[in-house]
């Protein structure tokens, strides 16, 4: 899983995070729209921090439930074999992506660079258009009405203080393996049996 999951981290997060905003930082340096780092009086430095670092620990924790519960990686073309219902998900469908806009918004607040504030922007529009376009619709094509209930239970943006809790599973993942061919598979081997 280690090769699997850095690929999804580097080519994910690390352009979100770091190649573009390092191209930002690179563009408007030596203009009046430079960042600059805030001394340690400055109220911003501590509040970038202090979204940096949840939001650090927000992503550390939902690419784990990817990895443990949904045996899969945040990577469109690696993604969970299981829908994922477990810790923050059970506030809020796309709690990776705000761990990420958290730290987006720290780079922001720390490097006092309103660019950086510009590109949060857009990769949250971005999200805005692509995840209920074409994330979601293949989320239901692959764990159908799982996902259908879920959907209809957890916000999409804005956490819901009160965790949801899928029927039938008192505790932890919706869990169950529900790939559409792996349960049609299943089903076929269930009704051969005499």
């Amino acid at each position: 899983m280690g090769w699997r999951l850095g690929k999804a981290v580097l080519a994910l997060p690390g352009v979100v995070l770091v190649l573009v905003p390092g191209v930002i930082l690179w563009a408007t340096c030596g203009t009046d729209a430079a960042a600059h780092l805030p001394g340690p009086a400055d109220p911003g430095l501590w509040v970038g921090a202090v979204f940096g670092l949840g939001g650090l620990a927000l992503a550390i924790w939902t690419v784990r439930l990817f990895v443990a519960g949904g045996e899969g990686t945040p990577a469109p073309w690696d993604p969970p074999h299981k829908l994922v219902v477990r810790g923050p998900y059970r506030h809020v469908r796309n709690p990776m992506i705000s761990g990420v806009l958290f730290m987006l918004l720290a780079e922001a607040l720390i490097l006092d660079s309103w660019p950086i504030a510009v590109w949060l922007g857009i990769f949250f529009l971005a999200n805005a258009i692509y995840i209920p376009r074409v994330e979601e619709p293949g989320l239901e094509a692959r764990f159908g009405e799982d996902y259908r209930r879920y959907r209809a239970a957890v916000p999409r943006w804005f956490p819901n203080p009160v965790a949801w809790t899928p029927e039938g599973d008192p505790g932890s993942n919706a869990g169950r393996n529900t790939d559409r061919n792996a349960n049609r598979s299943a089903n076929r081997n269930e009704e051969d049996r005499p």
